[in-house]
């Protein structure tokens, strides 16, 4: 049902077009200069689609179409579309890391949003940092909003195999260093591991925020899993357009939609799919820009009553578009409603029940029913003890299980470069029982906290056949990668976590079950080694860096920028 019209002047766009003085002359003169006739745009909602395309984002190269697509949805329901180039984060081409330009593209969202005419907005993002950005500085601009999700690619294929992109890239990698196929297989699997646009098509980073964000309720029904050049994907920015006009009429803000309650049916959702451990960072940092504080504690309790459903890789055996076909998210979410909160708003419903009545699992493989889950509990747990005393996490469920509980003597690497060029080292005498120690890879110290976390094995025990080993950093790792791999280590090293006074030979204990990470070196030897320890030197002397560098937290509270994260008024724009 199509909600009642606003009158112009209720819309916020109107303080630019609207008034008679000389500022809305200009505005209105300058919409001339730009070709637009007076009713296509005055009293009408003034909508802004902040696409993240570029030619260099193989996630978001479609999204020059897509906005297309969303502009039609806009101009059919009555409004007035704007699109708006923002910043593109790239998992696979920026560095250090596009974690360090996450809060970058969040400010930018935030501030387009609060200085230009615009009554509601459509957010087109998906890899990786580009949902949790856009939805964060969304949250803080707090306008009426919908996301429009990339969407996974194609499975990729090689030699009658079906690849996950990530997941098999690490497989075929190591299995190239253990000598068991050549350059011929890799030039091979070059081309077939990603075959068209859109985001990682296994449940790495990208899938569980666009599945979270659904999960939340700010995209269409089902919006996350349909594939990136599936014409239902050009349905659905079509319908979030014309849906955004509509939520600009009702004047229903995120702040409605992004509620407690929202923030932990997406945890529930996370959890269930066997999710990235980045969810964890992107969640908290989103709720906080929401007013919402989500901890560490909140995942692990509610892991703890949460089954993996979703069979997906890295942990399971599909790929997302056959969790599209199986029922997507809405028929996923139907095998867990006792878990959810369904009596609040989405963007696209009145309640969450609504939006899920009639859901339906096709393919019970894929998304499997309560008494046959792929784990009892939730794919990753919360760490705690004097090795990371505000906390790591570890996707235990896409690692080897013997591993859950491992004691072994350390092998410390001080930084990432220095691990490569020494991991194959013979006087290192790794064996399988080692742990392998990364640090200098965090928030500060990475900088940016890159993709590090899941350490190369040397090549002398993947030739043996050794797949895993317990490897502890406080770095993240890509949501496609698996192993037993302890990541988000807070505090980090680099401002005098613990982890920077861990020694080669070091014992150190991980016991996923009982949810610890121990040292075994005694307080008086630790607080020798504190004594004499010194800080890294910052890596920027000016610039965004060194922003970055002042402003960061640490990987518990989300990594968002102190001044972004604080509570605080912002004043509308004077715009006459």
């Amino acid at each position: 049902m199509t909600a009642p019209r606003r009158a112009p002047e209720e819309l916020r766009s109107h303080q630019w077009y609207g008034t008679d003085g000389l500022r809305s002359f200009s505005h209105r003169a300058r919409t001339r200069q730009l070709g637009y006739l007076p009713e296509e745009h005055l009293g009408k909602p003034v909508i802004a689609i902040l696409n993240t395309w570029s030619d260099i984002n193989p996630c978001h190269v479609h999204l020059r179409d897509r906005a297309q697509a969303v502009k039609r949805g806009v101009w059919q329901a009555g409004g007035f579309p704007l699109e708006f180039p923002v910043s593109t984060l790239s998992e696979t081409f920026q560095k250090p890391t596009p974690m360090m330009y996450r809060n970058m593209l969040a400010m930018e969202t935030e501030e387009l949003l609060r200085s230009y005419p615009v009554d509601g907005a459509v957010l087109m993002g998906g890899c990786d940092k580009s949902t949790p950005a856009l939805l964060m500085g969304a949250a803080s601009a707090d306008l009426p909003t919908v996301f429009v999700p990339a969407g996974p690619m194609l499975p990729g294929h090689w030699r009658n195999e079906v690849l996950g992109s990530g997941t098999d890239m690490w497989k075929y990698w190591d299995d190239k260093r253990a000598g068991l196929i050549g350059d011929c297989e890799m030039a091979e699997l070059e081309s077939g591991l990603a075959r068209s646009p859109g985001h990682c098509m296994t449940m790495g980073t990208a899938s569980t925020l666009t599945a979270a964000a659904e999960a939340l309720g700010v995209t269409m029904p089902g919006a996350s899993s349909i594939p990136a050049v599936d014409s239902g994907h050009d349905r659905m920015a079509a319908a979030a357009g014309a849906r955004i006009v509509d939520l600009v009429h009702e004047d229903l803000r995120l702040s409605r939609i992004l509620t407690r309650e929202a923030y932990e049916d997406a945890v529930t959702t996370v959890l269930g799919l066997g999710g990235s451990t980045n969810a964890v960072i992107h969640l908290i940092a989103m709720a906080g820009r929401s007013g919402v504080r989500l901890t560490l504690e909140d995942f692990d309790r509610i892991a703890r009553t949460v089954p993996v459903l979703a069979n997906l890789r890295p942990g399971g055996q599909y790929l997302m578009e056959d969790f599209h076909f199986a029922g997507g998210l809405p028929g996923f979410l139907s095998r867990l409603t006792d878990l959810l909160h369904l009596d609040r708003p989405t963007v696209a419903h009145a309640t969450l029940r609504e939006q899920l009545a009639g859901a339906l699992v096709h393919n019970p493989e894929v998304i499997r029913p309560r008494d046959n889950p792929l784990a009892d509990e939730g794919g990753l747990a919360v760490l705690r003890g004097n090795l990371c005393p505000d906390g790591a996490v570890v996707k235990h469920i896409a690692a080897e299980q013997h591993l859950r509980k491992h004691t072994g003597p350390a092998v410390v690497f001080d930084d990432y470069r220095t691990m490569q060029r020494t991991i194959n080292d013979p006087d290192l005498g790794i064996t399988a029982d080692h742990v392998l120690v990364l640090r200098n890879a965090g928030p500060k110290g990475g900088p940016g906290m890159p993709e590090y976390g899941m350490l190369p094995l040397p090549d002398h025990l993947l030739k043996q056949g050794v797949r895993d080993m317990v490897r502890i950093s406080d770095a993240r790792m890509s949501g496609t990668s698996y192993g037993m791999c302890v990541l988000h280590v807070a505090p980090e090293s680099s401002v005098g976590g613990p982890l920077a006074l861990v020694r080669t030979g070091d014992l150190i204990t991980l016991d996923v079950d009982a949810r610890s990470l121990h040292l075994h070196v005694d307080e008086e030897e630790l607080a020798a080694r504190r004594a004499a320890w010194t800080p890294p030197p910052h890596p920027y002397e000016r610039g965004y860096g060194a922003l970055y560098h002042e402003q960061i937290t640490q990987a518990d509270t989300g990594c968002d920028f102190a001044f972004l994260a604080r509570p605080g008024h912002v004043p509308e724009p004077y715009a006459g």
